[in-house]
């Protein structure tokens, strides 16, 4: 059973058992079946993610702690130096897009 058979299924990778997901350790040796390393893949998986997005991104989306993801972002070569966390969703005080302002 996959989606494309079971489309009314809303796990990517549904289980045997109706509305559960596949288990993880049942994933992790099909890979290996076919090669794939899962520890090497989750490793590769991360240091392309910080590559793209700030490690205190990756850190808080993926449950890492921050000097982890700064660390392998180091030993990726990743050009994220600098990233000022906290809210980015609020403007600063007095802040306006350019014509908002009457004047």
């Amino acid at each position: 059973m996959n989606t494309a058979t079971n489309q009314a299924s809303r796990w990517l990778f549904p289980g045997r058992r109706a509305g559960q997901p596949a288990r993880p350790d049942h994933l992790s040796a099909l890979l290996g079946e076919i090669g794939i390393r899962v520890s090497a893949a989750r490793g590769a998986a991360i240091r392309q993610q910080l590559l793209e997005l700030p490690a205190p991104v990756v850190a808080d989306a993926l449950g890492y702690h921050d000097k982890t993801t700064s660390r392998l972002l180091r030993e990726t070569g990743g050009t994220w130096s600098r990233y000022s966390a906290g809210n980015h969703t609020r403007s600063p005080a007095g802040w306006a897009p350019r014509g908002t302002l009457d004047g």
